[in-house]
């Protein structure tokens, strides 16, 4: 029997959805929205529509990309093209750089220089704009023509719609929904209900006990008069000044203007009916002209032919903004059936629909969704204050240059670790990740550049973009790794505690490498989906009969084990991260630091490679992982908060003897780049499978079963790899997302890098034919230079691995 599915709202995500679950058979579907069809007052209804493809994230690009053809095959997508423009030289070299990431994403892009962009549109003032970047595949999104087509499409297949139908109520028992109560007092049942009610979303998840952490903000549209300059024929690409926070775009012979630039509005839905009273629908805001006059006078200076027009009209439309800029997707975690799809864009709505039509029907999407996934954020992010202080900073930053490094810078301070003091005292330079304080680098260790530099150790020289938030102090704190050693803040590792008797089984049928091991053993193990692709990576250590510690990656994992709990209360899962702490001691001379501490015998033969132990550095009771991401001799330590100051402290004095240093992130991060460490959710996501990533040792086809396993065994060989790759100049430096050409033809994109201190290159990873070999020669187009590059047998550093097994 078919589910019955409800979907709130008949916008352009809602309408895609029903055209996409029911193209998969499942056609018993209402779609409700509180407004008329298929012009139902939501963002959609005045949406600009203005799809331009590139993004940083190949998710969202890819998501874009399927909007384009999707719509164009629907007769709802003017392909006019696309075309950004630099005013300044900093804007230049970021179009280079998204030039990079069409490029890695497989979207036809090209620079110009300022008389091909008059060319492409002539109502620009050439002698202002310094270069552009085209994609002539981007274009115009017809939305409610897009909604009304694709909801067609749904009710030849049985669907309904309801118009004037608003949801008020979500209906469910013994943790299962049931269906929805709408204000004229009907009851639709259902067996899945998704809430794609765009701006309205967060609202209808607090009914649910759901925080959907989005903010509704204004933003200001206006269109001008007739513009003498055009004809009303002309066929103008959509244009972005984002150096002023600018788009345009044409109606006929009127221009079409929206802006960035203005105060942050963010909306108060308490008074939006108020708010809105006399508009033409509830998504729209009164004009603020004074707030518009930067964009107006902005825009006769790039365009001088509106020198000669005025604005018409304008509004300020709300639509969605989300603490870092995607998407919220995802069902509820505690209420089976309920659904979101919100904040959503129309560029990306299409793309969406697939993506969650498809996770609800066969229970896995068909790209990685995990920058979207409702279950991202870490705990106080989903605070309201988090919520509303970073959403609208992301509305400011909607158009500036962001470093792939940049961190938030409010609020800060939330998650510290106990040795915080410590290294503020060490002048630790912080970088912010999942509100946690992390060392990136220490200014304590500049002493250390001039003794390494005299040693021979090279420290080159950057280029100003990628010397943003680094520093080469992180040079001498990676190489004093390797020949002495170093501390480093584990603390933001996640990790859970696995408890019970059926801990171990439940993580066995999860993972892909055996765990059933006696314990004081280590385990490197997977989380696979159904599709085989790479969820995670784990580090699972046996502390006892049923007891486990898991290092994971983040909430995801946690998401997922909740998830597939048994329900006879047989395992118990906790999150242990924030009552923990731990510090990493590596580097050849970590045995004599640590050893004089502790009672037990931490020789090789004692204490071998990825084992575990429980016991005692001086009075403090610690858990003590042999393992090591860096790729030397040494632990992780574990213990309890309250000894995180005196462990630290304790470490610290016994290192006065060795000179032992602490070290931050940079460093840490170039370290396992030279060892072959992965990083997932950089450099390998669902998408891929574990020998395509170079993981198929983690995995122990042998077992009775573990999830994704009959993914694995049908699989092809792989098509792509991911290659370790040094790059030739010393000098030369990428930061990750970069294209990489194999004879000259775009191939592959880094997916990280960083600067060797060993081997003095940078080492980065790349996604590559499986036809390319160690040994063979790429391209890697960085900014505007363009670096050779060799593809290297891994890992790159210390390949028999016997720095580890000392």
């Amino acid at each position: 029997m078919q589910p019955r599915v409800v979907i709130i709202g008949a916008g352009i995500v809602g309408t895609a959805l029903a055209d996409e679950i029911t193209a998969r058979g499942w056609t018993d579907v209402t779609v409700t929205d509180r407004g008329p069809l298929f012009r139902t007052g939501g963002s959609t209804s005045h949406a600009p529509g203005l799809v331009f493809q590139t993004n940083p994230s190949k998710t969202m690009a890819e998501l874009a990309r399927y909007t384009v053809e999707k719509f164009s095959g629907l007769g709802a997508f003017d392909t006019v093209g696309g075309l950004e423009v630099a005013t300044t030289p900093e804007r230049w070299t970021d179009l280079h750089r998204r030039h990079g990431w069409a490029t890695s994403w497989g979207i036809p892009s090209r620079l110009l220089d300022p008389e091909e962009c008059a060319r492409l549109h002539p109502l620009l003032d050439r002698e202002r704009i310094l270069g552009g970047f085209h994609t002539p595949t981007d274009g115009l999104a017809l939305a409610v023509r897009a909604a009304e087509k694709q909801a067609q499409r749904a009710i030849d297949r049985g669907a309904r719609f309801l118009g004037y139908c608003e949801v008020v109520d979500i209906v469910h028992r013994e943790g299962r929904v049931r269906g929805v109560h709408t204000a004229d007092g009907q009851d639709l049942p259902a067996d899945i209900v998704i809430s794609a009610a765009g701006f309205w979303g967060a609202e209808l998840g607090r009914r649910v006990g759901l925080t959907v952490p989005l903010v509704p903000m204004a933003h200001q549209f206006a269109k001008t008069v007739q513009v003498p300059a055009l004809d009303g024929e002309e066929r103008l690409p959509i244009l972005r000044h984002q150096d002023a926070d600018l788009y345009y775009r044409t109606y006929g012979d009127r221009i079409g203007i929206g802006y960035y630039g203005h105060t942050p509005r963010p909306v108060d839905m308490d008074n939006l009916l108020r708010d809105t009273a006399g508009e033409p629908m509830p998504s729209m805001l009164p004009f603020i002209e004074s707030e518009f006059e930067p964009a107006w006078a902005e825009s006769v200076r790039l365009l001088p032919a509106l020198g000669d027009s005025k604005i018409d009209e304008g509004f300020d439309g709300i639509f969605s903004f989300t603490p870092d800029g995607g998407p919220i997707l995802g069902e509820h975690r505690d209420l089976d059936g309920f659904w979101v799809a919100e904040a959503v864009w129309v560029t990306h709505s299409a793309g969406v629909a697939r993506a969650v039509a498809e996770w609800i029907v066969t229970g896995t999407p068909d790209i990685d969704l995990h920058e979207a996934d409702l279950h991202r954020f870490e705990d106080a992010a989903r605070s309201p204050e988090f919520i509303r202080r970073t959403s609208v900073q992301a509305f400011v930053e909607v158009y500036d240059i962001l470093h792939p490094h940049q961190y938030r810078t409010e609020p800060r301070n939330v998650r510290t670790s106990p040795f915080h003091p410590r290294q503020c005292e060490l002048e630790a330079y912080f970088f912010e990740g999942a509100l946690w304080e992390r060392p990136a680098w220490y200014e304590a260790n500049a002493g250390l550049m001039e003794e390494l530099a005299a040693d021979g150790v090279e420290f080159p020289p950057r280029d100003d973009w990628s010397s943003r938030f680094h520093s080469q102090i992180s040079i001498a704190e990676a190489k004093w790794t390797r020949t002495h050693v170093a501390l480093y803040d584990m603390t933001p590792l996640t990790r859970y505690e696995v408890s019970g008797p059926g801990a171990l089984g439940f993580l066995q049928e999860l993972t892909t490498n055996d765990i059933a091991k006696k314990p004081g053993a280590v385990t490197y193990t997977l989380l696979l989906d159904a599709r085989g692709g790479i969820r995670s990576d784990l580090t699972v250590a046996r502390l006892g009969g049923q007891l486990f510690q898991v290092g994971a990656n983040g909430p995801l994992d946690f998401d997922w084990f909740t998830r597939r709990l048994p329900g006879d209360g047989s395992v118990t899962l906790r999150d242990i991260t924030g009552g923990t702490c731990c510090v990493g001691v590596w580097g050849p001379q970590a045995r004599e630091l640590v050893q004089p501490l502790c009672a037990d015998d931490l020789s090789h033969k004692a204490f071998g490679y990825f084992k575990a132990l429980r016991t005692y550095l001086g009075s403090i009771p610690v858990t003590m992982l042999r393992v090591s991401y860096v790729g030397e001799l040494g632990w992780e330590i574990y213990t309890t908060a309250e000894y995180g100051a005196a462990l630290w402290d304790l470490l610290w004095a016994a290192g006065r003897e060795y000179r032992a240093i602490a070290a931050g992130r940079i460093a840490f991060n170039s370290l396992r780049l030279e060892k072959g460490y992965r990083s997932w959710g950089t450099d390998m996501t669902t998408e891929h499978t574990p020998d395509m990533a170079g993981l198929g040792f983690a995995v122990r086809m042998n077992k009775h079963s573990f999830l994704g396993k009959r993914a694995l065994e049908a699989a092809d060989p792989p098509a792509r790899l991911l290659r370790s790759i040094v790059l030739d100049d010393p000098h030369a430096v990428v930061l990750g997302k970069e294209p990489v050409s194999v004879d000259g033809t775009p191939a592959g994109y880094v997916t990280s890098a960083g600067y060797s201190a060993t081997i003095g290159r940078t080492i980065a990873y790349a996604w590559l034919p499986a036809s390319v070999q160690p040994g063979d020669r790429v391209e890697i187009a960085y900014l505007t230079q363009v670096f050779g590059a060799t593809v290297h047998t891994e890992p790159v550093v210390d390949p028999d691995m016997s720095l580890i097994r000392r």
